[in-house]
């Protein structure tokens, strides 16, 4: 049947010619087999979250929120195994009643299983090898693109396994996943404020190599580095600190800078407000530092945004740089936001965020593949789309003039230059793979098929 679904934050809408929602694998194989009641091009749909259309299909999307069976929890081994169409959240909330957790705990909790072991994903704060939560999928299950079964495993098919962590549901759709775990972890986040203008080389580098996990938050012109060390247990109040956290990202920090923008009548008013809505928010990440931060049970930094109302809700883009070059690019950014603002009346109204993240090759399109990076991601609770998207044009030609890498569902508006450039010849390789794994192009939408 015909259906019209918008994604999270409504930026991006599908019209499929079929919509259906699968509960077992072998539905998932009637559909692939099926090329006339189910036309392509055949897209695997999750939790709808990303930021480009790498999910949406004008032919078949298939909903996976059917399958959210966990199958195992290996307290020897350190593994999950769980059909795709589980959510990290509530996989989470299972893993800490056996005192297990995920070994990246990804900060959005609606990310399902699938997409987790078959797309791009970024935690600087859990990162203490891997960032990507695909690195630790060690076993894939998935429908191909003519209906049949396949598996890789780590023992299996390492290669396979390889380029399954990068696939985007290009390859098939994924159907069951195996993930590496540990033990349930108390972690402590500590922030320290820094002037950009006063930062420099050696103590970005000091920062980064002293922090087992680090997301920087600049804030106007003072940057203020998030740092995750370990601890040995939650403080008293971490429970309630993370509530508030998971509070500030979920509903009151989108809703306070969308209000700013949609009833402050004079863009003069405008501007004030949100000035001092980031004083409050440099004054709270001072106070935090001045206490020494606060310790949380690990999994309780994952957000769930099924009840984030349209108010709530952010948007963002995520472009990855050498960390050598962070600090140089963080002012030419803060210079380029500057000028657009000047033009065109336009600022960002929450914190830019900046995840470093480890080098990294499990996945053909690892964006850590070459060395570690530390990214920059602008974050905008939109009222206006046309002049949040204009923005997002402006910063993908910045972000490619500097040699940044994109995400495949998280940089929205990217170009086949911009993959071209940031993943060379490994871009070409994975075109080539998807090329064999699907010559009849079952699975390709124009998103992708203009990328490759």
């Amino acid at each position: 049947m015909d259906a019209s679904i918008s994604n999270y934050d409504g930026s991006i809408t599908a019209d499929p010619r079929v919509f259906v929602r699968v509960k077992d694998v072998e539905a998932l194989r009637a559909v692939l087999r099926d090329k006339d009641g189910y036309p392509g091009p055949v897209r695997p749909k999750g939790s709808y979250h990303s930021l480009t259309p790498c999910a949406s299909s004008a032919g078949t999307m298939v909903d996976m929120s059917g399958m959210t069976r966990i199958l195992n929890i290996d307290a020897k081994k350190m593994t999950l195994t769980a059909q795709a169409g589980l959510q990290l959240i509530d996989a989470a909330k299972a893993l800490r009643e056996h005192n297990l957790q995920f070994m990246t705990n990804v900060e959005i909790g609606n990310m399902t299983l699938g997409a987790a072991a078959c797309c791009h994903t970024k935690d600087g704060l859990d990162g203490l090898e891997f960032g990507q939560a695909s690195s630790y999928a060690t076993g894939i299950k998935w429908v191909t693109p003519s209906g049949e079964l396949a598996e890789a495993s780590e023992e299996s098919d390492p290669h396979a396994l390889r380029m399954m962590r990068s696939s985007h549901g290009l390859a098939g759709i994924v159907y069951e996943v195996t993930f590496r775990l540990k033990p349930l972890e108390a972690i402590r986040f500590t922030y320290l404020p820094r002037p950009v203008d006063a930062l420099t080389e050696k103590e970005v580098e000091d920062i980064i190599d002293r922090s087992p996990g680090l997301v920087c938050w600049t804030v106007g012109r003072t940057a203020v580095f998030q740092r995750r060390t370990g601890a040995e247990r939650a403080s008293p109040l971490g429970p309630l600190f993370a509530a508030v956290r998971r509070r500030l990202w979920s509903r009151s920090a989108a809703h306070l800078g969308r209000f700013i923008d949609t009833y402050v009548p004079t863009a003069g008013l405008r501007n004030l407000s949100h000035d001092a809505s980031f004083f409050a928010y440099r004054t709270a990440y001072s106070a935090l530092g001045l206490i020494g931060g606060c310790a949380l049970a690990n999994p309780d930094k994952t957000i769930d945004y099924r009840s984030t109302p349209a108010s709530g809700k952010y948007a963002f883009t995520f472009w990855s740089f050498p960390r050598a070059q962070w600090l140089a690019n963080l002012r030419d950014y803060l210079a380029f936001a500057e000028q657009h603002f000047k033009t065109h009346g336009f600022r960002c109204n929450l914190p830019l965020g900046s995840y470093h993240i480890r080098k990294d090759t499990s996945g053909i399109l690892s964006y850590t593949y070459d060395g570690d990076i530390f990214s920059i991601d602008p974050i905008h609770a939109y009222s206006d789309l046309p002049a949040w998207e204009r923005f997002l044009h402006e910063f993908n030609e910045f972000a490619y003039k500097r040699n940044g890498v994109p995400l495949l569902n998280q940089t929205p508006f990217m170009e086949k230059k911009h993959m071209v450039q940031g993943y060379g010849d490994r871009w070409r390789e994975f075109a080539d793979w998807i090329r064999g794994s699907d010559p009849d192009g079952r699975m390709l939408n124009p998103f992708f098929a203009d990328l490759l």
